[in-house]
């Protein structure tokens, strides 16, 4: 594939990821927010969201869901969305929390916070608040705003995409910060999921005060 094909590719991309987003604006909706989050299934560590407001004009190519990025382009996109974004915010529930009421509502918690940060830095620029939310797989009762549950809303929304992307790097460097406080379990590679070396560090040197208790039923 050429440069100019693959640039051609990436920007039909970019217009049919932004089919929720055209539908909402033609009903007059104007500060969307998509939300998602990462960190539902590791041992150890937070789960973290996001919630990204994008402008309509928005045009930066190759966001994606987060998982199909390499480490490196997550986080260059990481910076332009932030650049970019009208607004943003970030929600993270760790793990204590997820061990008290469980990692689903952990999840739907950490969505919340994080509406509702880019909800306030939408009202300190000024601007109306979120009108509505283009959400991951998740409805979310605690937050009064109308919103749409989309089924892989990550690889199917710009707006959730975009949140992806910021909640994933948001995470994957606090992880990589607790490797140089716990640096027996490879959290810096492993993230906090359950891998070989993850596994053979608890059985060597016991959990960490960031593992979810819950989670290690079976081997605590």
């Amino acid at each position: 594939m050429t440069k100019a094909e693959r640039q051609i590719l990436l920007e039909e991309k970019l217009i049919t990821m932004q089919t929720y987003e055209r539908d909402l604006r033609k009903k007059g909706v104007t500060y969307i927010g998509g939300v998602d989050e990462v960190g539902r299934g590791p041992l150890a560590g937070p789960v973290t969201a996001a919630c990204v407001v994008l402008p309509e004009d928005f045009d930066v190519l190759g966001v994606d869901d987060s998982k199909k990025l390499s480490e490196k382009k997550r986080e260059e996109l990481f910076d332009k969305i932030k650049e970019k974004a009208l607004a943003w915010g970030i929600g993270m529930c760790d793990n204590r929390v997820i061990d008290e009421i469980n990692i689903l509502e952990a999840t739907k918690k950490a969505m919340a916070e994080a509406v509702w940060a880019a909800d306030r830095q939408l009202k300190e620029k000024r601007m109306p608040g979120v009108e509505h939310l283009l959400i991951d797989a998740v409805t979310l009762k605690a937050v009064n705003i109308p919103q749409t549950s989309i089924i892989k809303g990550d690889a199917n929304s710009l707006s959730i995409a975009a949140a992806s992307i910021i909640a994933k790097v948001t995470r994957d460097r606090l992880m990589t910060e607790y490797h140089r406080q716990y640096p027996f379990y490879g959290f810096d590679s492993n993230k906090g999921y359950g891998t070989k070396a993850h596994y053979e560090g608890i059985d060597k040197y016991g959990i960490t005060p960031i593992h979810r208790k819950t989670f290690l039923k079976n081997i605590l």
